[in-house]
């Protein structure tokens, strides 16, 4: 008979039974509730309950020494449902903007300090982005999703992105001076697009626009074409289309997401 694994790191399964229980009690808990409910010593509920107020998963009530939820768990669950519904949300809108297009349409969503493709649908024309497919991330300061996400954040957090960030040339069109990106960034928040003109990849031009709201980032999404297709009659026929899908997403996520 094969031995039943066990699992690694025990302490994060007691620690999960502790928060279980904050999440089901409407108001704070005294620590010998806490310990006797889940079935710990008070010490060790204790010395766990520390650790979770460290990271802001609990907070205390230093009045009654009692314990319940804390902050610092919002912005996972927020996230999490973000990246779980952004590709069935957007799907149908992206399908229809491809259609009309028949060009590359690529959805990413934000992964550090880069942006991770999640979804690609493919044009019937010659092949554009050789190098793109699911999974794959791209620097922030090279890509039209990538820019049209810093774009969005607020000046603090571009600042220090731009201090803990190296802006390494990918190609030769790829800009590396932090105050040509800055000025680049307020073009792209006022026009409400980003170009990336042969920055991430040779002979390949995108334009990308972001999904920001309420002050949270679900994502972003571009259109690919070859360098030699892109006219300004064809650029401004994606910038429609573009803006025009970015406000249904929006839209659809306004709905969904109005609690938050």
């Amino acid at each position: 008979m094969e031995k039943e694994k066990q699992p690694y790191g025990t302490v994060l399964i007691k620690a999960s039974s502790i928060l279980d229980f904050l999440a089901a009690k409407k108001g704070p808990q005294a620590l010998n509730t806490i310990a006797q409910e889940t079935g710990l010593t008070s010490s060790t509920a204790l010395k766990i309950l520390d650790t979770l107020l460290l990271i802001g998963y609990v907070k205390k009530h230093h009045e009654t020494k009692k314990f319940e939820l804390g902050s610092g768990l919002i912005k996972y669950a927020n996230q999490y449902l973000a990246n779980l519904d952004i590709s069935k949300i957007s799907y149908p809108y992206l399908k229809e903007m491809q259609i009309q297009l028949d060009e590359t349409v690529h959805l990413g969503i934000l992964e550090g300090d880069e942006i991770l493709t999640v979804n690609k649908l493919e044009s019937q024309k010659s092949i554009v982005c050789l190098n793109s497919r699911i999974g794959l991330t791209k620097p922030l300061y090279c890509s039209a999703m990538g820019k049209a996400v810093l774009a969005e954040l607020p000046e603090n957090q571009v600042i220090d992105y731009l201090n803990r960030v190296e802006l390494k040339a990918i190609t030769e069109n790829t800009i590396t001076n932090p105050e040509v990106l800055l000025k680049q960034l307020q073009d792209i928040k006022r026009n409400g697009y980003a170009i990336d003109d042969n920055e991430a990849e040779k002979d390949v031009y995108c334009l990308g626009v972001s999904l920001y709201l309420n002050e949270q980032t679900y994502g972003a999404f571009s259109v690919s074409v070859p360098s030699y297709r892109i006219t300004p009659l064809v650029e401004a026929d994606m910038v429609k289309h573009l803006l025009k899908t970015k406000e249904y997403i929006l839209r659809e996520l306004q709905q969904k997401y109005v609690f938050i």
